[in-house]
């Protein structure tokens, strides 16, 4: 009788120590994704090596971590539409069977930006501007191409990309010399034609200058005046270390939000770098001169360098569950540190640490930190 009562208490041990790894297991497992659910989309762009499945780590981090998925280029006009009339869909077709598959907030980008679009768009077969008319009907066509063939598959376009600047006057871009501040209004016009149901973005970065702010603000309200849809800001979100201030980037969030925008933070990530320049933002034409001072981590950062970032990337969180009435997705410009395209913006060449998972794919402890403060 003693040898039954010694085997069932070993048992009840055997089973409460079981209960526990699995209770610890569970919490191991619990992922971005589940954490943010029910308060915003927590997204990633994705590479060609990641869309095609060839970057098989960064692959699995995707389906397991994210909710949300952007196509970091293939989208873009520049990518599509190389050679006028001549559109190749291979990549971006793969990107949206891939969101499709894996039950993923899909979002395009982008269709009209002055950077990334093809040369011939512009110019007519002698090199010349071509006429406000041409113009127009390029843009109209490419749109109706694009948006039409992912009608219903895509949730979401950032339609125009980087249209104003931080003082808020229009950006000098051939879209403007041509068309004028109206090809903003045509290019959402066009993009609701193709697909009525689809929501529709303007997307910028810099976004929380209030110059640039307000000139956002406005256009909002020029484009609902003239019964044009327009449904969300994308706030770029390319921070460092020393700016944008958490009220400044709160400021952007309210007055986008009390115009009855969506906001999504649209290209996360944060440069634990010096700055080269505080106000370069994400104009991919700055680049500066290489210099060692302005890449002091080559071997890894600093344990309190990193509790630093930490401390700062939890802070912008927290700033947009305070305002996850108005946020409806948060996506990372990138998965791991490794790919991120700040290694080598605005300076070539030097090893960043901008985003959540490290060059090995692995979560960095900020990832434990973000679902505990999710999980509030």
């Amino acid at each position: 009788m003693k040898k039954r009562s010694t085997y069932l208490a070993i048992a009840a041990i055997l089973f409460s120590v079981g209960i526990s790894c699995t209770n610890a297991q569970q919490e191991k497992k619990v992922t971005l994704k589940d954490a943010f659910e029910g308060k915003f989309y927590i997204g990633t762009a994705m590479n060609a090596w990641q869309i095609t499945g060839r970057d098989t780590a960064a692959v699995q981090v995707i389906k397991d971590q994210f909710s949300a998925i952007v196509a970091e280029n293939c989208m873009k006009s520049g990518e599509i539409q190389r050679n006028e009339d001549e559109f190749d869909f291979s990549l971006a077709d793969q990107f949206v069977e891939f969101g499709e598959k894996n039950d993923k907030f899909i979002t395009g980008h982008c269709l009209i930006w002055h950077s990334q679009a093809p040369r011939w768009f512009f110019t007519d077969s002698e090199g010349n501007d071509v006429s406000r008319e041409v113009m127009i009907e390029r843009m109209k066509k490419h749109i109706y191409t694009v948006v039409g063939r992912y009608k219903g598959r895509i949730k979401g376009w950032d339609v125009v990309n980087e249209a104003i600047m931080e003082d808020g006057s229009f950006r000098n871009s051939k879209f403007y010399r041509i068309v004028g501040e109206d090809f903003i209004k045509l290019a959402f016009q066009f993009a609701h034609e193709a697909d009525p149901d689809a929501e529709l973005y303007y997307n910028d970065y810099n976004e929380w200058f209030p110059g640039k702010r307000d000139a956002i603000v406005q256009l909002v309200r020029d484009l609902k005046a003239d019964g044009i849809r327009i449904d969300g800001i994308g706030m770029q979100g390319h921070i460092g270390m020393d700016g944008p201030s958490l009220d400044e980037y709160e400021a952007a969030i309210v007055a986008y939000a009390n115009e009855g925008m969506k906001v999504m933070v649209t290209e996360l990530d944060m440069s634990i770098l010096p700055s080269a320049h505080r106000n370069v933002g994400a104009d991919i034409g700055t680049n500066f001169e290489y210099q060692q001072k302005l890449n002091p981590y080559t071997e890894g950062v600093p344990e309190e360098k990193m509790e630093e970032w930490n401390n700062r990337m939890l802070d912008f969180f927290r700033l947009f569950l305070k305002h996850s009435d108005a946020v409806s997705r948060v996506t990372l410009w990138g998965v791991s540190d490794g790919t991120s395209w700040k290694n080598n913006f605005p300076v070539r060449g030097r090893t960043d640490y901008p985003l959540l998972f490290d060059r090995k794919y692995q979560p960095k402890s900020i990832v434990n930190k973000l679902i505990e403060e999710a999980k509030k």
